[in-house]
């Protein structure tokens, strides 16, 4: 005989179905609650690390283009230096005074450029002892989130490898369990759900009162959730209530 569709059944049968998909659901939380907050935390670290990787390679081509521009006022300087040297060897056979006076422009005229060149050189010497200061403090901290991670990993490889065969097993429940209920209440029970950071969306009642929010339940409600003719909802949390003898027949189906 055909299962009976999601929409046929019974008020009874709709909260049994949506209370083991709860439980099933419930024992995929605890797996997670396991892991913690360890896949954030890969994850974070992983961005974290891209972020100082591209910061280290920006700022190694800013010291690599500083370092060249170091390397060109040096040759700047040393090419003014030779044309001095030659210009005074120069002046000492000069033939008039015009000619002399246009060498002694020329060596000023270079002794500038180096008093230029030694004045760039100096700034982007600074510059490139910042860079380089901040490259090795950037490195470092690379390094250290990469020790960090691998401690994370190592940590979350560990509990997967120990829960991997549960709950793929625990989310196939989920799957198959999933379509034995009616959309209508799927989307209400995956929105309550998220609501809360247990995950609770179907709670039994538990000494008068709510299992999710803690509130009492009146007595004449407690009456209806357990005669189970219609879904009933906590006023408070509006997390789907079942009475707690429930709980116990599903053990006893188990």
């Amino acid at each position: 005989m055909a299962a009976a569709a999601p929409t046929d059944l019974t008020v009874e049968e709709k909260m049994r179905e949506l209370y083991r998909l709860q439980l099933i659901d419930s024992q995929i939380d605890e797996i997670e609650i396991l892991k913690g907050e360890l896949p954030m935390e890969v994850s974070d670290l992983e961005d974290e690390i891209a972020g100082l990787e591209t910061r280290i390679s920006r700022t190694e081509g800013l010291v690599d283009e500083l370092k060249h521009e170091i390397g060109r006022h040096e040759a700047n300087m040393k090419e003014s230096d030779m044309l001095i040297t030659r210009y005074e060897e120069q002046m000492n056979n000069v033939k008039n005074n015009r000619e002399y006076e246009a060498l002694m422009k020329e060596t000023e005229m270079q002794r500038l450029e180096i008093q230029l060149s030694q004045k760039k050189a100096k700034t982007a010497n600074e510059d490139l002892e910042g860079r380089t200061a901040t490259l090795d403090a950037t490195k470092e901290r690379r390094d250290a989130k990469l020790k960090l991670l691998d401690v994370k990993q190592e940590e979350l490889k560990s509990i997967i490898a120990k829960t991997e065969k549960e709950e793929k097993k625990l989310r196939r429940q989920s799957d198959k369990q999933r379509k034995l209920i009616e959309d209508r209440l799927l989307r209400a029970y995956d929105k309550t759900r998220a609501n809360f950071r247990n995950g609770l969306a179907v709670v039994t009642v538990q000494r008068n009162a709510c299992g999710g929010c803690f509130n009492a339940i009146p007595p004449q409600q407690q009456l209806e959730i357990s005669q189970r003719k219609r879904l009933m909802a906590c006023e408070h949390c509006s997390r789907v209530l079942v009475d707690d003898s429930i709980l116990e027949e599903e053990a006893v189906e188990s």
